[in-house]
């Protein structure tokens, strides 16, 4: 039986961490092996880990960042198969068996699979991430410049000897966070990628109510943009140093994309607005039109609430963006 590491890398998360770890042992799989790395947490999640005794394998290291979590995870792992479980997400049952089925079945260097979205106290919200499932050869995808659906860090599986071609990483700066996008991206350069098209998991989405804008967990509105220009050029030159791959200058996501757009329109002037859509949007109106993932439905869909920030009633912009952005505000739209 092949073994599989679920690696859990924490930072100050003690108030979810025993039941991301209780997820994971909890897995049906038998041959799951659980990983806690904690990346010098300050609150009590120590405590919390040793109470695990030898039911895990606990690694407690000087805090330096997602990535060097990462980093460390990867170079000690003795699996040939590991999922990444985020601290605050967590893994149901079945999980681990599910992806290994399939890793079972073909040569994938990534299996990932569907994570029902969570409100900060861990209630389902009805909706799922990704909502798109990609073609096998997303390498190819990624050799245009488009980046694949994927899941959040914790809805994917990996080879491991796939992500020691990419693995390390720069750990400097802004880049000590987004390890999972060298490890999403980066697994697609080496090999075909696998879907199991139901939920696995949960994903944990903080301070997400209806009445904000929300980019799931990741960086500030006016980081974001950046930190994945940054993290895109890192793995370019990951790619051809290690992999002899060329990848674009560029690149075209339209989470990405998302981001600018919000951050630039969010509670703006109806002259910013404007400014923005007909000077700006050029890159966030082609990850709709030319998105190879979306349909003709939801193209037209995304381009009509986009378009409803021209008007000059400003609450129903800043409520096409929450829509947009938010998962939780479709929610409320939907139930009424």
């Amino acid at each position: 039986m092949n073994h599989v590491t679920v690696v859990i890398c924490n930072y100050n998360y003690e108030h979810y961490l025993a039941e991301a770890i209780d997820s994971a042992l909890a897995q049906d799989y038998p041959g799951t092996e659980v990983m806690v790395i904690d990346d010098g947490s300050t609150d009590g999640s120590r405590a919390i880990i040793e109470t695990y005794g030898t039911r895990i394998s606990a690694i407690f290291k000087k805090n330096g960042g997602q990535v060097s979590a990462y980093n460390y995870a990867i170079a000690v792992l003795e699996t040939e198969y590991a999922i990444f479980l985020d601290s605050d997400d967590v893994l149901y049952p079945s999980a681990v068996s599910e992806v290994m089925r399939l890793f079972a079945d073909g040569a994938w260097a990534k299996v990932q699979f569907q994570l029902d979205v969570m409100d900060s106290v861990g209630r389902s919200i009805g909706a799922y991430v990704p909502h798109s499932e990609p073609p096998h050869d997303c390498g190819k995808l990624l050799r245009g410049g488009w980046l694949y659906p994927s899941p959040p860090a914790s809805g994917n599986a990996y080879r491991v000897s796939g992500l020691r071609r990419v693995f390390p990483v720069p750990e400097e700066g802004i880049n000590r966070y987004g390890a999972d996008f060298y490890a999403i991206y980066g697994a697609a350069l080496t090999g075909p990628i696998a879907t199991v098209p139901k939920a696995l998991g949960g994903y944990r989405v903080h301070n997400a109510d209806s009445e904000t804008v929300s980019f799931a967990n990741s960086e500030q509105l006016n980081k974001a943009p950046r930190a994945f220009n940054l993290r895109w050029e890192i793995l370019r030159n990951i790619a051809r140093a290690r992999l002899q791959i060329e990848l674009p200058p560029a690149f075209h996501d339209f989470s990405h994309e998302k981001a600018t757009f919000c951050s630039s329109v969010y509670q703006a002037t109806l002259l910013s607005r404007w400014r923005w859509m007909m000077r700006d949007s050029r890159g966030y109106l082609h990850t709709i039109v030319a998105n190879p993932f979306w349909s003709v439905k939801k193209k037209l869909g995304t381009l009509a609430l986009s378009g409803l920030c021209l008007f000059p009633y400003s609450p129903l912009s800043d409520f096409a963006v929450r829509y947009i952005s938010n998962p939780l505000a479709r929610r409320r739209v939907a139930g009424r």
